[in-house]
């Protein structure tokens, strides 16, 4: 279940993860919060950042089951 969602596949680094943590600060505690983002460089730095913070990462994974278009939405739920 996804309580929030943001679409930051336009973005790029260091944007994508300022643009999540910004989002992450709006939402209460246990709420989660569905992140699509596009390119290796935002899949690695935005999942890395966000359970360097505390946050638990639910799941990643490949839009329609097909990484070779770079999309990817991660499930984080804030703690």
């Amino acid at each position: 279940m996804t309580d929030y969602f943001i679409d930051i596949t336009s973005d790029f680094c260091p944007m994508t993860f300022v643009k999540t943590k910004l989002m992450i600060e709006k939402i209460g505690s246990g709420d989660r919060l569905e992140v699509r983002l596009k390119g290796s460089e935002p899949l690695k730095n935005v999942s890395r950042s966000v359970t360097e913070l505390g946050h638990r990462l639910v799941s990643v994974n490949a839009e329609e089951g097909d990484d070779s278009s770079g999309l990817h939405r991660l499930l984080i739920e804030k703690t």
